[in-house]
């Protein structure tokens, strides 16, 4: 790939981010943050937590308490990411949104510019196969209203005009818990939350910037840690240089 088509494929990255209606300011993939963000949205926390899993290998998915109910991966944006995204587009790879509802995935697209660290966080909570979501709570609320059959960009248009979450977004970038100041609201951010979900022994990859979900295959609930891990490995493997690569789990406690 030449150095032209590199910085074009930067920037339309960028103009997905920038050109939105809105735009947010940043999550930090940041168990605590998350923590405290998920229990606002109506997530019962008394027995599943984001925690860190520090690599991909053995040794740090064993260190995690078995069985997850999800995923987060946070990656870089760069040139060899998005030439994949697109190569990926093209081969038809993502679900159809007929073919997701009849698999009962819940999946939204992105319009909110820096929202991708709250519809990883939706992504994830939607699909779990556990009673933890609190009756009448603002999750439990939106997903009455926005279901695995209604149409992904629709449920984009609900998330967009809520004020409920958008206050509750806010609220979490600014947490002194936060390692780092949340920035301008225009500064570039070049990185993405995506998650993984088990949907009846299914592993989906959930990401708001593609055409629906990516399914990769069979998993178990006890496996879905490091069958995540295994697609995880995949993105670092196309850009080895990179660091900027962190993995958060809903583990039990």
């Amino acid at each position: 790939m030449s150095s032209e088509d590199n910085k074009n494929i930067v920037d339309e990255a960028k103009s997905c981010t920038t050109s939105k209606k809105k735009r947010w300011f940043p999550l930090e993939s940041n168990p605590t943050i998350l923590n405290g963000y998920i229990s606002k949205l109506g997530f019962n926390t008394d027995l599943y937590e984001f925690v860190d899993v520090y690599a991909t290998e053995e040794w740090a998915t064993s260190m995690v308490p078995k069985s997850v109910l999800a995923v987060i991966f946070l990656y870089p944006i760069s040139p060899v990411q998005e030439q994949h995204r697109h190569e990926e587009s093209s081969s038809g790879a993502a679900l159809s949104h007929e073919m997701s509802s009849q698999r009962k995935v819940w999946y939204t697209k992105q319009r909110i510019g820096n929202a991708c660290g709250t519809i990883g966080v939706l992504h994830a909570l939607a699909n779990i196969n556990v009673d933890l979501i609190q009756p009448e709570s603002w999750i439990s609320t939106f997903l009455h209203r926005a279901t695995c059959d209604t149409d992904p960009l629709v449920k984009a248009e609900i998330l967009e005009s809520d004020d409920v979450i958008e206050t509750l977004h806010d609220d979490a970038t600014q947490n002194n818990n936060n390692a780092t100041g949340r920035g301008e609201i225009d500064d570039e951010v070049l990185t993405h939350f995506i998650a993984f979900t088990n949907v009846d022994g299914m592993l989906y990859e959930l990401d708001g910037r593609k055409d629906g979900p990516i399914c990769h295959g069979e998993t178990k609930q006890e496996q879905l840690l490091e069958d995540s891990c295994r697609v995880i490995k995949l993105f670092m493997e196309r850009d080895p240089e990179e660091l900027r690569f962190t993995i958060l789990a809903l583990a039990p406690k």
